[in-house]
C-alpha cells in the first residue's frame, strides 16, 4: 500500500499564489544564467591583464561546467527532498562568493577553484534547472512544457540583458569590479527563493521508490538513455559558443561591443525560440521536435562559416542560433517528466542535464586547446557541426509515454 494519502497535496504546500512562483522563478533563471553567459566578456580582458593563456582560461570554464553538471542532479534531489527555496539561497551565496574570489584571483589555478568550482556549485545549486522542478510540481501535465519554455525564456532574457551590461561594466568599472557587481546582483536569488518554497509529493498513480532506486529505474529506460546522450551535444554548443564566439567575432575583425551584442541577440531570439518550443512541445512530439532543432543548428552554422563573417552576418547567425539556443530545454525536460513524473524531476532532469555539461567542459576546453595549437576555432566548428547531425539522429527513436517502471502497483493506486 502507498504510503500516500488521499490528504498529501500533489506539489508546493505554500499559500503563494502561482503567478508570483512564475515570476520569482522567471527572475531567478534570468539572473543565474545571465551573470554566468557573460563569462566569454572576461576571456580577452583577463588573458591580456594576467598573461594567461586562452587553454587556460577555458580549462577553469570547462571545470566549471562539468562542476555545475556534477551538483545539478544532487541539488536537484535534495530540493525534491527538501524543499526548493533552501537549495536556491545556498546556491546563490555559494555563486556571488566564486564570482567575489575570482575577482581577486591572481592565477588560472586559483581560478579553477573560484571561477571554476565554486561558481559551479552554485550555478547548479541556484540554476533553472532547480527552478523548473519547481515548475513541475506546480502546473498540470499538459501545461507543462509551455511552463518550462517560459522558464527558458526568462533564461534567455538574462543572456541579453547581461551580455551587453557584463560589457558595459568591463568597459567603464574594469574586469575586477565587474565580477564583484555581478556578484551582488545575483544576492537578489536568496529573498527570491521564498517564493518557491516546498517540496514535491508523489501523485497518484506514480510508483513511490528511494531516491536511487528511481535513478536505477530511470537509467533502465532506453528513451531517457537516448535523451542523455543528445543532450550531451546540446552542452557542447551552448558552452564552446558562450565562452568563444566573442572572441572568434574579435579575431574576424568584429568590436568587442559588436560581440557582446551578437552574443546577447542569442539571448533575445531564444525568448521566442523557448516560448515556441514549449508551446509546441504540448502540441507535437518533442522528441521530433529536438531532432529538428540539432538538424538546423548545424546547417545553420555551416552556413555562417562559408560565408564572409561580418557584423551583419554575425547578427543574422545570432538571431538564427538563439531560435534554437535553449529551445531544446523545455522539451527535454518535458520528456523526462513524462518518463517519469514531477516527483523526481530535480534529480532526473539533473543526470540529464550532467550529460549537457560534460558535453560543455568539452565544447569550453577544446575550444581553447584548437586556438593554442591552431591559432583558430575552426575544429571546433566543424566538430560541433558533425555532432549536431548525431544528435538530431539519435533523437528520432525516443518514445513519449509514461516509463513503465514508474507506474504505482495497481493494488497501491486502488489504495488511494
Amino acid at each position: 500500500m502507498s504510503s500516500l494519502s488521499p490528504s498529501r497535496p500533489l506539489g508546493i504546500v505554500s499559500a503563494v499564489p502561482l503567478p508570483l512562483i512564475i515570476v520569482a522563478g522567471c527572475i531567478i533563471a534570468m539572473v543565474t544564467f545571465g551573470a554566468r553567459s557573460s563569462a566569454g566578456l572576461f576571456l580577452l580582458p583577463i588573458t591580456e591583464d594576467l598573461g594567461w593563456s586562452r587553454e587556460g582560461f577555458a580549462m577553469a570554464l570547462a571545470i566549471q561546467n562539468l562542476v555545475w553538471g556534477i551538483a545539478q542532479p544532487i541539488a536537484g534531489g535534495f530540493a525534491d527532498r527538501f524543499g526548493t527555496a533552501r537549495t536556491l539561497a545556498v546556491g546563490a551565496l555559494i555563486y556571488a562568493a566564486g564570482l567575489f574570489l575570482w575577482s581577486i584571483t591572481p592565477s588560472v589555478d586559483l581560478f579553477m577553484l573560484s571561477g571554476g568550482v565554486m561558481m559551479g556549485i552554485g550555478i547548479g545549486t541556484a540554476s533553472f534547472g532547480i527552478v523548473m522542478a519547481a515548475f513541475g510540481r506546480a502546473v498540470p501535465a499538459e501545461k507543462r512544457s509551455f511552463v518550462f519554455g517560459i522558464a527558458t525564456a526568462a533564461s534567455s532574457m538574462g543572456q541579453f540583458l547581461f551580455a551587453p551590461l557584463g560589457q558595459a561594466f568591463i568597459s567603464n568599472f574594469g574586469w575586477q569590479t565587474a565580477l564583484v557587481l555581478l556578484a551582488l546582483i545575483i544576492l537578489m536569488v536568496v529573498p527570491l527563493s521564498t517564493m518557491l518554497r516546498g517540496r514535491t509529493h508523489t501523485p497518484p498513480g506514480d510508483a513511490d521508490m528511494p531516491f536511487m532506486q528511481a535513478l536505477a529505474k530511470a537509467l533502465g529506460h532506453g528513451s531517457y538513455r537516448l535523451l542523455v546522450i543528445g543532450f550531451f551535444v546540446c552542452g557542447f554548443h551552448l558552452a564552446f559558443i558562450t565562452v568563444h564566439f566573442p572572441a572568434f567575432l574579435v579575431q574576424c575583425g568584429l568590436t568587442p561591443e559588436a560581440s557582446s551584442w551578437a552574443l546577447g541577440l542569442i539571448g533575445l531570439f531564444n525568448v521566442a525560440g523557448s516560448l515556441l518550443a514549449g508551446w509546441l512541445g504540448d502540441r507535437l512530439p518533442k522528441q521530433i521536435l529536438l531532432s529538428v532543432i540539432y538538424f538546423l543548428r548545424a546547417i545553420g552554422t555551416a552556413a555562417f562559416l562559408m560565408l564572409p563573417i561580418t557584423e551583419m552576418s554575425a547578427y543574422i547567425y545570432a538571431a538564427t542560433l538563439g531560435m534554437l539556443w535553449l529551445a531544446t530545454v523545455p522539451l527535454t525536460a518535458g520528456l523526462v517528466s513524462l518518463f517519469f513524473g514531477p516527483r523526481y524531476m530535480g534529480m532526473l532532469y539533473g543526470v540529464a542535464f550532467l550529460s549537457h555539461q560534460i558535453g560543455s567542459f568539452f565544447g569550453v576546453w577544446l575550444g581553447g586547446l584548437s586556438f593554442d595549437l591552431t591559432g583558430s576555432y575552426d575544429l571546433v566548428w566543424y566538430l560541433g557541426i558533425l555532432i549536431g547531425l548525431f544528435s538530431a539522429a539519435v533523437h528520432i527513436p525516443i518514445k513519449e509515454g509514461k516509463a513503465p517502471a514508474f507506474n504505482a502497483p495497481p493494488a497501491a493506486v486502488k489504495a488511494i
